[in-house]
């Protein structure tokens, strides 16, 4: 390495690597000293950690398009520097093995001479061509697929890991090699090597350091610029990267976006405005590997582990509206990107949205009222539902019919002859009990699957479907309120009611048909599609042993009834050939013709209420959780979480209250939870959003707890004994329905 790189790099691991920008401008400045940039692969001239981040911004945008407009024209160049532009350049020939790489390390550490490494990794770094001379399984192979990259994986993964242990010069010379191969100009499209060195180069670890953000953000910005043909590739080869691989580009891609965002330090990188591409480029690169986890045949790793946390400090409806403004044009927006949102930031974004339509309801109503000279009635602002208990699902059904037009405006709910404003408790009583009645067996509108645990539609035909409606503006409306709802519905229901997330415009166009599965069929009927997988995989004569036609038969009322799969199925037998269509036509009919009418109903229902662009940033899983909330209890959280009034966190009453309440059995902590809450389900951000309050209540300690649901709190009178106060807590939240929450 040169005297003057020496100096440039000297200025320890903790300093900012070079920018391209600062490349690019000491290259500018040779060529107008005649000079051609670049000697013997070393830089020339020196340029400080501060100059690096003040060239910063002369780096032009690295596309497609502006590339070619910047390439200077070969008629141009001097006869001396003319050189052909070969189509495919034929790779040199590596020989050195992982074994031979590995035991070179092991000499090095042990001698401290580390020539050989050093050179092998100036080496091999130092351009794309030279990237895959190294790592490419055969030098001069193909590997035009997706099925392949071509890289010798566990090559790639010794040099890697082996890479952050070896001397700072080394390290440093690698990342000066990369910026030499972002520099190198290509003519015309990318070739599969380009490609092969992007997938190679988004796997360094070394963009885990702060110092490497300027060089590993024109490297994104690249990969970012690529062609959609060129992404689909890199999208199917990252699939194949272990899930340990997989996971660690995929942190530091996060951490690299929430830095970007939160600097620790305000000068340790360049000014935002002077590279606000870097957090789009980001974004775009995390949303292949984000495509790679979803078209893997099982998920590489769990969606939630993309959300970036840090999202949840920034100005989050700034972005949605930007995103609302326009759309999935040029002006970037993380709502372009949902997968990065936690579904705390898209619940905020829903029930912002919601505060808005409800403030613009009330504000229509009240305008209404005073334009025509009316005395205006508070109770206009609200959705008021009056129901008796005895008469509880036709009168909901009533309310909710009649109040069609009301259902924007905040929930209120009054059960009549008896005395309590509802501060949400009785709103949080009224779905708990509706829900309970609709599910129930005997009404029939939904199939109780006991091998699965779930509810689904009933395909009964009547001429009113305004029930199935109810279900679903019920639905809407405690996402609109945001009360959980103790639903069992297969995750299949809720990709059916994104589909589409938004209302057609055409009122006959169809709703809710989502392309059904054998896997979709296996979370509602496992025993079903068991046995259709059983026919798929069949070696016999399927035609003869099975004796199936393209029929389906359902009872309906006690009356069994059959159902051509297509026009004349009941004359078209199943055989080898065609039994895969069979499947395909048979599992549609059953989760998506069978019960279109119903679930058309159960859609504009629910659509009736949270008609709202934010739909489109969910997952089928995330509005699950939306609706049904979160299902696990931890105790131990609410406990940390717990404020108190009255009490002191270490009192006798309050450390007995949480022995006994840790040891409850689930069902009993459920009930606890719903005692004090009115539900007994967790809402998205988790137990510290309950916001639960222990507050001491001066009465005699015969008396038991009581709860003020619309407040999640609990008021215990200072029992002084551990058996006692689980005793009365016992009977508390045993018997609370309907009495003693307020």
């Amino acid at each position: 390495m040169s005297s003057s790189c020496k100096k440039a790099f000297g200025r320890g691991a903790k300093q900012p690597f070079p920018s391209l920008g600062s490349f690019i401008s000491t290259l500018s400045q040779r060529r107008e000293a005649g000079g051609r940039g670049f000697a013997g692969g070393t830089l020339t001239g020196t340029l400080t950690g501060t100059q690096w981040l003040r060239h910063g911004r002369e780096l032009p945008p690295i596309c497609s398009d502006v590339r070619q407009k910047q390439r200077l024209s070969i008629d141009t160049l001097p006869p001396e520097v003319k050189a052909p532009f070969p189509s495919d350049p034929v790779i040199p020939l590596r020989t050195k093995t992982t074994k031979d790489f590995q035991e070179d390390v092991e000499r090095a550490a042990q001698s401290g001479d580390w020539r050989e490494v050093r050179e092998f990794y100036l080496a091999t770094f130092d351009s794309f061509i030279e990237i895959n001379a190294a790592f490419k399984r055969e030098a001069n192979g193909s590997f035009n697929t997706v099925d392949d990259s071509g890289v010798n994986a566990k090559f790639v993964n010794a040099v890697y890991d082996a890479l952050l242990g070896t001397p700072q010069d080394i390290q440093k010379s690698v990342l000066k090699g990369i910026i030499n191969s972002l520099l190198r100009e290509w003519k015309g499209p990318r070739t599969k090597d380009d490609l092969r060195a992007y997938f190679i180069l988004v796997q360094n670890p070394q963009y885990s350091s702060t110092s490497t953000y300027v060089i590993y953000a024109h490297l994104l910005r690249q990969i970012a610029a690529l062609s959609e043909a060129d992404h689909h590739f890199l999208v199917h080869w990252l699939k194949k990267l272990s899930p340990r691989r997989f996971r660690q580009p995929v942190e530091r891609l996060l951490q690299f976006i929430s830095t970007r965002l939160f600097p620790a330090e305000p000068d340790e990188l360049p000014p935002l405005a002077k590279c606000s591409w870097w957090i789009p480029s980001a974004t775009k690169v995390l949303g292949l590997f984000n495509a790679a986890n979803s078209v893997s045949s099982a998920p590489i790793m769990p969606f939630t582990d993309f959300y970036n946390i840090a999202l949840e400090h920034i100005d989050f409806m700034e972005e949605y509206r930007t995103w609302q403004n326009y759309g999935s044009s040029n002006r970037f927006s993380f709502c372009q990107f949902p997968f990065i949102l936690s579904t705390v930031v898209k619940k905020a974004i829903i029930q912002k949205d919601s505060e808005q339509q409800m403030i613009s309801q009330a504000r229509q109503s009240l305008v209404s009222k005073v334009s025509r000279r009316q005395r205006v009635d508070m109770n206009l602002l609200f959705l008021n539902i009056k129901v008796r208990r005895a008469q509880l699902l036709s009168d909901s059904l009533d309310e909710l019919t009649r109040k069609r037009c009301d259902l924007k405006k905040k929930l209120r709910v009054t059960f009549v002859g008896e005395a309590g404003l509802d501060m949400g408790g009785l709103t949080k009583e009224w779905f708990l009990l509706l829900v309970r009645q609709i599910f129930h067996t005997d009404y029939g509108m939904f199939t109780y699957m006991k091998d699965s645990r779930c509810h689904w539609f009933s395909s009964w035909k009547c001429d009113n479907y305004s029930e199935f409606q109810l279900v679903g503006t019920l639905m809407g409306l405690a996402v609109y309120n945001s009360i959980a709802l103790d639903i069992h519905f297969p995750l299949y229901c809720y990709r059916k009611l994104l589909t589409p997330p938004t209302v057609p415009c055409d009122q006959n166009a169809l709703v809710g048909m989502a392309t059904a599965t054998l896997d979709d069929l296996q979370q509602i009927m496992p025993e079903l599609a068991h046995g259709l997988g059983e026919l798929l995989s069949y070696e016999g004569n399927v035609e003869e042993d099975f004796y199936l036609m393209f029929q389906v038969f359902q009872e309906e009322m006690g009356v069994v009834k059959s159902h051509n799969l297509k026009p004349g199925g009941d004359k078209i037998p199943v055989s080898k050939q065609n039994r895969k269509e069979y499947v395909q036509l048979y599992v549609d009919f059953l989760l998506n013709k069978s019960i279109c009418k119903q679930f058309a109903a159960f859609y504009h229902g629910f659509h009736s209420v949270c008609a709202s662009d934010a739909l489109m940033l969910l997952r089928p899983e995330e509005v699950e959780m939306l609706v049904c909330g979160i299902p696990e209890l931890d105790m131990s959280a609410l406990q940390k979480a717990a404020q108190y009034e009255g009490y002191g966190k270490t009192e006798t009453t309050v450390r007995c209250f949480w022995d006994v309440v840790l040891a409850f059995p689930l069902e009993l902590q459920k009930k606890l939870l719903h005692f004090a809450t009115g539900s007994d389900r967790v809402p998205v951000g988790g137990m510290a959003d309950l916001n639960f309050k222990i507050s001491k209540i001066d009465v005699p300690t015969d008396w038991l707890p009581i709860s003020h649901t619309c407040f999640n709190q609990i008021c215990l009178p200072p029992y002084r004994t551990r058996k006692e106060l689980k005793q009365k807590l016992t009977i508390a939240i045993s018997n609370a329905e309907g009495f003693g929450l307020e």
